[in-house]
């Protein structure tokens, strides 16, 4: 514990356990466009599986998930803008179809919280150490809210403030480094918790002093390629040990 003053936390599959909803929106949604797209070209159809959703979408803001997972099969498609309705048309409409069916699967099945994580902050705030939570979603407040944790949190910087600060997506760390700033520590005595790809590599890249990975996916050794310092299956796998005293091993 003498290694840092603080600990910033990624919400979907950290916290909560939305990363799965979130992944399973993202494949009904790109898989009909594809499907629809293959019998007016006539290509192949190839659907949207979890390695793109790993390596193209998991931890991106909405849009640049979309553009980078259609760029990795060659397709072009026009931006749009925030305003379009759900869609195929282009890639705001087919961001926004996938935040669609987000928000009716939130509303129909609920929100579970990792205990595991929980205790871990509980833990960590009794001994001082301040803690923030970080999400590229738009709904991250209102689904702490819905599990009761946000006074958990010193900083939160949810996808509503980073599009209002135009704060670029993972693996750039601009959203870690605006929840070290508001905490009022520097990213040298901050630890940053991820399980996405390029949230580990924003944590890296941001130079945090520790980065945690937290592997849901069976992609360990991606996450540790990308920038981990450790991986663990669950934060129950991780014990706080008390600052080294002077002249003690």
């Amino acid at each position: 514990m003498d290694r840092f003053d603080a600990v910033i936390f990624d919400m979907d599959g950290v916290v909560t356990d939305t990363a799965k909803v979130h992944a399973r929106c993202w494949k009904r949604a790109f898989d009909d466009y594809l499907r629809a797209r293959s019998e007016h070209t006539g290509d192949v159809l190839r659907l949207f599986d979890e390695e793109d959703y790993l390596k193209y979408v998991d931890g991106k803001p909405r849009y640049e998930g979309v553009e980078s997972f259609l760029s990795s099969r060659h397709i072009v498609l026009a931006h749009g803008a925030p305003s379009d309705l759900p869609g195929y048309d282009t890639i705001c409409a087919l961001g926004n179809l996938k935040d669609h069916t987000f928000e009716q699967l939130v509303r129909k099945e609920g929100v579970t919280l990792f205990e595991s994580t929980g205790d871990f902050i509980r833990t960590l705030r009794r001994h001082g150490i301040n803690t923030a939570l970080i999400s590229s979603s738009r709904h991250a407040k209102t689904i702490l809210a819905a599990t009761g944790i946000t006074q958990l949190f010193d900083a939160i910087v949810d996808g509503v403030e980073a599009e209002a600060l135009n704060l670029p997506g993972k693996p750039d760390p601009a959203i870690f480094l605006t929840a070290a700033r508001r905490l009022g520590i520097s990213p040298s005595r901050a630890a940053v918790v991820e399980d996405a790809l390029a949230g580990v590599e924003a944590g890296r890249r941001g130079g945090f002093c520790f980065v945690i990975g937290i592997d849901r996916n069976s992609h360990a050794d991606a996450l540790l390629a990308h920038g981990a310092d450790v991986v663990v299956t669950d934060l129950s796998g991780l014990t706080l040990l008390p600052a080294v005293q002077s002249g003690m091993p």
